[in-house]
């Protein structure tokens, strides 16, 4: 996995591989859906760098990726606002689906991580952990929560 995009400082003849041609399948491995659903939070981050070494010829700044993410998450608050607010939908917005949107966050935040350095298996096993001991009765004491 790239820990660091090609600086964007190099020409891009520096940064852009040989062209292997359109692959017939992409990720070039097991990519059927019950496959697919065996994928660890690691195994999804190296296919997203194999994509982008392969595909996508380099990673974007993070500055671009950042402001991808909030594009994304801005696409999924416009389908949720018309599926579970008092927003309407658009002749436009008829065709978006909730899990494609969530997907494309979730391969940003990806490749922030893998620009980053950051293996998001252990650092979301690391979370939990933490929540589950700062929070350990903080919800079920919360009267809020309760129906």
């Amino acid at each position: 996995m790239n820990s660091q995009p090609p600086s964007a400082n190099q020409g891009p003849l520096d940064q852009v591989p040989p062209d292997p041609g359109p692959p017939e399948q992409f990720p070039p491995n097991d990519s059927r859906p019950e496959a697919v659903e065996q994928w660890t939070l690691r195994q999804a981050q190296q296919q997203v760098d194999t994509w982008i070494a392969t595909l996508g010829v380099r990673y974007f700044s993070e500055l671009t990726n950042l402001a991808q993410l909030m594009e994304e998450v801005g696409e999924v608050a416009r389908i949720l606002s018309r599926t579970h607010g008092e927003q309407s939908f658009k002749d436009s917005d008829k065709q978006a689906r909730l899990s494609d949107e969530l997907a494309d966050v979730l391969f940003v935040v990806i490749c922030l991580a893998n620009q980053s350095g950051i293996d998001l298996q252990t650092a979301l096993a690391e979370n939990l952990n933490k929540k589950s001991h700062r929070d350990a009765t903080r919800h079920q004491k919360n009267e809020k929560l309760r129906g």
